[in-house]
């Protein structure tokens, strides 16, 4: 499987204001722990680690 970069969301200002919702009352702290178990659930949905890390590789440099 190869990293998908372009865009390829349905609706992405949707999804973009419901990510934002989520955060709304949270702490700072709440909102990087939401990030992480979000992180790690779409980690573990993808499950390709060649994938996983191409895309760690793309965030650092990005």
């Amino acid at each position: 499987m190869e990293l998908t970069t372009t865009p390829n969301i349905p609706a992405p200002d949707s999804f973009y204001a419901e990510l934002i919702r989520c955060h709304e009352g949270l702490s700072d702290d709440e909102s990087a722990a939401f990030n992480a178990r979000l992180i790690l659930l779409l980690a573990n949905h993808i499950g390709d680690p060649e994938v996983l890390s191409e895309a760690m590789r793309k965030a650092s440099l990005d």
